[in-house]
């Protein structure tokens, strides 16, 4: 199956992007999100824009793609809970740590894996795998035929477009 997936810095570009053809649109929130200096979403607006894709029968991802400081745990745990709550259909993550509490406490929630872990071979997918993980997304510098010959069975997103690292994905 394959699903386009757009990026949406706000309301307006989310609601255009599922108009307009994205199956699903991910979305940082104010905290915890490696796109610090973007406006990203209020608490309010991720309500609102998983309400809107929901009407549509489309999708809305949320990064929680920083690592996280152990005097951060309490306030994750708790967006996440806000997430789960609000209808969030998956969170990307890159804190194993974190993945792992997440699991426990949400085993019913979809985490993909961010770019951030720089997935780029069938170990590292297997692992992924046997811990929950339902979506890697692939290192950008990956060829189409190293693509194809990971022979897994866990969802892999790739970059089509805009890819903005210069070294390697998630490590720049």
């Amino acid at each position: 199956m394959c699903e386009l997936l757009a990026p949406a810095g706000d309301l307006e570009r989310l609601k255009i992007a599922l108009l307009y053809g994205a199956d699903a649109v991910y979305i940082g929130g104010k905290n915890y999100s490696l796109r610090a200096n973007a406006n990203n979403f209020s608490i309010e607006e991720i309500k609102e824009a998983c309400e809107f894709a929901h009407s549509l029968n489309k999708k809305i991802y949320v990064t929680v793609n920083t690592l996280i400081k152990e005097s951060e745990v309490k306030r994750v745990l708790e967006y996440i809970t806000f997430l789960h709550k609000s209808g969030v259909d998956a969170v990307i993550m890159q804190d194993l740590g974190m993945i792992n509490l997440v699991r426990k406490m949400f085993p019913n929630l979809e985490i993909h894996a961010s770019t951030q872990f720089h997935n780029h071979n069938i170990e590292g997918l297997k692992y992924l795998k046997s811990i929950g993980v339902k979506r890697a997304v692939l290192a950008r510098e990956l060829s189409i035929s190293e693509i194809n010959n990971l022979d897994i069975d866990i969802e892999k997103e790739v970059f089509i477009h805009g890819a903005l690292c210069v070294s390697y994905s998630g490590q720049c």
